[in-house]
């Protein structure tokens, strides 16, 4: 069967606007232009139709998915079985948010009593399993399995107050590393004061710290493209400005 790009909007509950942007970037072209110059998609087309919607929805950026689905090793079957258990994981993150929802309103009403530490439960786990998608893979080949779930057994362990002072920590330094890159002296006492700032951040996730574990992650803020983005997003070169001024707080002899 063949689809206009209304009646294939229509079904996939997209927008034309989408389809034919998608068909510019080079990520969902028609199967054939007709003699009246309608686009006109076939049954692969609908297929890498899901597919792209699937990444879509599990947060994966047009450019990647455009790299991915046009690899030649690219597979639709493995696609879907990977699909299948990232939406089963978000599935148990939303099911673990709405049961922390229906406890607070039975909290609230006075139905059951209800821990600080169990209100932040949900949001606990969505920080973990967010971090395991993103980095899980990386993190676990440097630093192995073992360190990294203890990693993720302190963070559910975490108070309210543990909760609060990370996440105000983590903003705190984004500003002060931003206001030290601006001396362009990652020796200076803002950029070390920052190099302290994120010492104090690792250790609630961390089990025990070292300087070369330090140092080791401040190298791959730099060697992985996605920590550099991070950090980069206010001014390029910043990744590389706290991974030296994290080599000169732990006395690493690279910097």
């Amino acid at each position: 069967m063949e689809y206009t790009v209304q009646n294939l909007g229509k079904l996939a509950g997209i927008s034309t606007r989408t389809l034919r942007y998608y068909d510019e970037i080079g990520i969902l072209k028609p199967a054939r232009i007709n003699s009246s110059g309608y686009r006109i998609y076939g049954q692969a087309e609908l297929d890498r139709l899901q597919q792209i919607l699937f990444y879509r929805e599990l947060g994966v950026s047009l450019i990647d998915i455009k790299n991915i689905i046009n690899e030649p090793s690219f597979d639709g079957i493995n696609a879907l079985i990977e699909h299948r258990l990232k939406l089963l994981e978000k599935r148990k993150q939303i099911d673990l948010l709405i049961a922390n929802v229906e406890k607070t309103i039975a909290n609230k009403k006075g139905g059951i009593k209800m821990s600080n530490k169990e209100k932040f439960e949900g949001f606990k786990q969505k920080l973990i399993d967010k971090n395991e998608k993103k980095y899980g893979k990386e993190i676990r080949e440097k630093y192995g399995d073992e360190e990294v779930n203890k990693s993720n057994a302190k963070v559910k362990a975490m108070s309210e107050k543990e909760y609060e002072e990370v996440t105000n920590l983590a903003e705190e330094i984004m500003n002060t590393l931003s206001a030290a890159f601006k001396t362009g002296n990652p020796a200076g006492e803002l950029a070390q004061k920052t190099a302290e700032l994120h010492r104090k951040w690792i250790e609630y996730y961390w089990s025990s710290y070292s300087k070369e574990a330090h140092a080791g992650l401040a190298q791959m803020y730099v060697d992985d493209e996605r920590f550099t983005a991070y950090y980069d997003a206010k001014q390029p070169g910043m990744a590389a400005f706290l991974r030296d001024a994290i080599f000169i707080y732990t006395g690493t002899d690279k910097y």
